[in-house]
């Protein structure tokens, strides 16, 4: 029996996720310049929240680098994105909830779709519309880091203010400083407690 091989025509969703400092877009950026590679027509985007490092590029903890198109709704992607092959998000987490049907009108124009964010919150809670983006997902890939207090494997995000766990009612999303946040094993992660009123 012989066997031929045809090239894939479909689209396809990928995810990335995991928590702060889990190699999330260093990730992202190995499988897009493989795509470039392979003579794939490649886009990145990222969100205008984030500004860490540099304004126009994403760049990853240990200082990967890969151009990216600034995006201030997620409606953008689709015009952007018309003549490549693969088109990935960075820090999907921070994009507004029409990502969702963007990513899947993206995958129904026969598109890769490569995306990378956290899959919790500092609370340790699912963040935004990553769990719709992980349900809907084609393939899904959890990164983990190391917890800087013991050393374990580390899933959640703990956020710092002066040193100490934020709490609960601090604001979901802000961008700054590598210092406010630590990668924590379950164990060494200091759950924020929602304060009743």
């Amino acid at each position: 029996m012989k066997f031929e091989m045809t090239k894939y025509e479909g689209g396809w969703i990928e995810l990335i996720v995991g928590c702060m400092f889990s190699g999330k877009s260093e990730e992202m950026i190995r499988r897009v310049k493989r795509a470039i590679i392979a003579n794939q027509k490649a886009i990145v985007f990222k969100p205008h929240i984030d500004k860490r490092y540099d304004k126009d590029k994403v760049v990853s903890h240990n200082g990967i680098k890969i151009e990216a198109v600034v995006v201030n709704h997620s409606r953008e992607i689709l015009e952007k994105s018309k003549d490549y092959d693969v088109v990935a998000i960075d820090e999907a987490q921070f994009f507004d909830p029409q990502l969702i049907e963007v990513v899947e009108e993206l995958a129904e124009q026969n598109k890769r779709v490569i995306i990378a964010g956290l899959d919790q919150d500092f609370r340790g809670e699912p963040f935004s519309i990553m769990p719709h983006l992980m349900a809907m997902a084609d393939s899904v890939d959890k990164l983990h880091a190391i917890c800087v207090v013991c050393g374990a494997v580390a899933t959640k995000s703990q956020r710092l203010i002066e040193g100490q766990p934020a709490p609960y009612d601090s604001p979901t999303i802000v961008v700054g400083a590598i210092e406010t946040y630590q990668p924590r094993c379950r164990k060494c992660f200091q759950k924020p407690v929602k304060v009743k009123k």
